[in-house]
């Protein structure tokens, strides 16, 4: 990264600036600092500026086999027998079981987010349409998860733009101006631990469509090639690297999850709260090394728990 300048008229129009290689083009990317700015006015604006460029520029990657660079033999065997030797039961949910796994979910999925919503009170939501002394966002998101695995229960596509925009929109229609749309150009997202450090940096906002139709070609091209498990995992996963929306993209990531294993006769899987130290683990060891097998991991402790049930 370096600075650059320009003359305007009378005036010295500084920029910090970075050149990369797209592809056989060398391109470069310039942030505005301002106007005939001091030495002391141009450092303070370039720490600033390079946390930007550093999100604008950041590669996601394409995606790895895992059968060839985390997986041994063993544990591709153990996934292939899993149904053989009745460790993971294939089964149509009666009504029953759906409501359960429905309110179970929900729960989860929102409180591993922030909700505060209780079990019980998103139970009195879903079966009374009692709602409870909380923040009106708060019910409208109960609602919205729940009706969001109501479509996946129906929906034909395993995965496409439109699918992903569509579970956006069913979740946060009554909650987020943004509902059902991408982050537009420059809107850039970081999570953030709770003293304030990155733990994610999205993909840059230039950058979301054009991954998420590899993410789509990749899964498209790959949906008869791997367990569906694997599938299911670095769908999720990947997702949640490029993480295409302002907000949510947690939710509408565990919702692609369900929705892949749904597609391939799996029972659906939730991501339980108490579990949510090992999910993050699950998603940074992806982020950084392309690691899939935590997440397979906790996606089997899971599913273990929900058939002692």
């Amino acid at each position: 990264m370096y600075i650059e300048k320009r003359k305007r008229g009378n005036a010295t129009l500084y920029y910090l600036a970075q050149s990369y290689r797209e592809g056989k083009k060398i391109k470069k990317i310039r942030i505005y600092l301002g106007s005939n700015l001091s030495i002391k006015e141009i450092e303070s604006k370039r720490n600033a500026a390079e946390s930007r460029l550093e999100i604008m520029l950041r590669d996601i990657g394409s995606i790895s086999d895992p059968y060839k660079t985390v997986l041994s033999n063993d544990e591709k065997e153990e996934l292939n027998t899993l149904i053989v030797n009745g460790k993971i039961n294939i089964h149509h949910l009666s009504e029953d079981n759906w409501l359960k796994f429905t309110e179970a979910f929900t729960y989860d999925t929102n409180a591993i987010e922030g909700s505060t919503v209780s079990e019980n009170e998103v139970k009195g939501i879903l079966e009374k349409n009692q709602w409870p002394d909380k923040e009106k966002w708060e019910i409208s998101e109960t609602y919205g998860v729940a009706g969001a695995v109501s479509y996946v229960r129906k929906a034909n596509e395993h995965l496409s733009l439109k699918l992903i925009k569509k579970l956006h929109k069913i979740v946060f229609q009554n909650s987020k101006s943004f509902a059902g749309n991408f982050r537009g150009k420059g809107k850039e997202v970081a999570v953030l631990d709770r003293y304030g450090g990155v733990v994610h940096r999205g993909a840059p906002s230039a950058q979301v469509t054009s991954l998420l139709k590899e993410l789509v070609k990749w899964y498209d091209e790959n949906k008869g090639n791997y367990h569906p498990l694997v599938l299911a995992a670095i769908v999720h996963n990947q997702f949640e690297n490029i993480h295409p929306f302002e907000d949510g993209n947690g939710r509408v990531g565990r919702l692609l999850l369900i929705n892949i294993l749904l597609k391939h006769n799996f029972p659906p899987v939730n991501i339980e709260l108490k579990n949510r130290k090992s999910y993050y683990a699950a998603l940074q060891s992806y982020q950084k090394n392309q690691n899939i097998k935590p997440m397979l991991k906790l996606i089997l402790r899971e599913y273990k728990r929900l058939k002692t049930r």
